[in-house]
């Protein structure tokens, strides 16, 4: 299997992965729920580095292809919004269902250096700025859905100033600062809570969620990327999806 990687071909080392171990979901290979080899075995199977396998998993996790589980691996997941989907003209964040009112408690609110491979994620430098917005969801006071939300500094450093309880991100992006979005990719998975996440959430740790990628376009530039956590027995998103002509 090693000899499938061609190192004289000039796409590089971790595209080359990402298409061979997306074929093997695509081909039914790799079933959906089943944990793909570790990073150590790719290593060894495809005679790369682990920060090629590293580069290839995190570009599959991001697409919808897999999921990382803490302490256990890594996981075939379905794609659960198929190619040729797209959001309607009117952006809105993602929220709850009709008639649920809710509250908002901004957690954080400041800037930071990206962790967790956020610059993957955000198509930035490891070593650019970037804004982070943590925000708990509120319905009758009982917390429902957890939000963090990654902005390059740089796309709108005002926001470190706005009030993000009583107004939405994305009308302020638009309306105040003039930021137009145009494209919306998301994605749907389980997510097993960390302990902070557990406790804002009042669940138990490692328990599963419901997980919501988004990654946000002005044009063909990213420019936000929010990771949404929703307790899993209550309530219902809402998502509207047009199919493109």
């Amino acid at each position: 299997m090693g000899g499938l990687i061609n190192r004289e071909y000039s796409q590089k080392l971790y595209v080359q992965l990402y298409e061979l171990l997306k074929g093997k979901i695509e081909s039914g290979e790799w079933k959906v729920d089943t944990q793909i080899p570790t990073e150590e075995d790719l290593c060894k199977i495809y005679e790369i580095s682990k920060a090629t396998v590293r580069l290839a998993i995190s570009e599959m996790v991001r697409q919808g292809y897999l999921r990382r589980q803490q302490g256990k691996g890594t996981f075939v997941c379905k794609r659960v919004i198929p190619e040729g989907l797209s959001m309607l003209t009117s952006f809105k964040e993602l929220m709850l269902e009709a008639g649920v009112v809710f509250e908002t408690k901004v957690l954080a609110q400041t800037v930071m250096m990206p962790t967790d491979e956020i610059n993957l994620k955000l198509d930035v430098h490891d070593d650019a700025h970037v804004i982070y917005l943590k925000r708990l969801r509120l319905v009758d006071n009982e917390p429902v859905l957890l939000q963090e939300t990654y902005i390059p500094h740089h796309v709108c450093p005002q926001l470190l100033s706005d009030d993000l309880e009583h107004n939405s991100l994305l009308e302020l992006l638009e309306a105040k600062h003039n930021i137009k979005i145009t494209k919306v990719k998301g994605y749907i998975g389980i997510a097993y809570l960390s302990a902070d996440e557990a406790s804002l959430l009042e669940l138990r740790e490692d328990s599963a969620a419901l997980l919501i990628e988004q990654f946000y376009y002005s044009g063909e530039t990213q420019i936000q990327y929010t990771r949404s956590i929703k307790q899993p027995e209550r309530f219902r998103f809402f998502i509207e999806l047009d199919r493109s002509q």
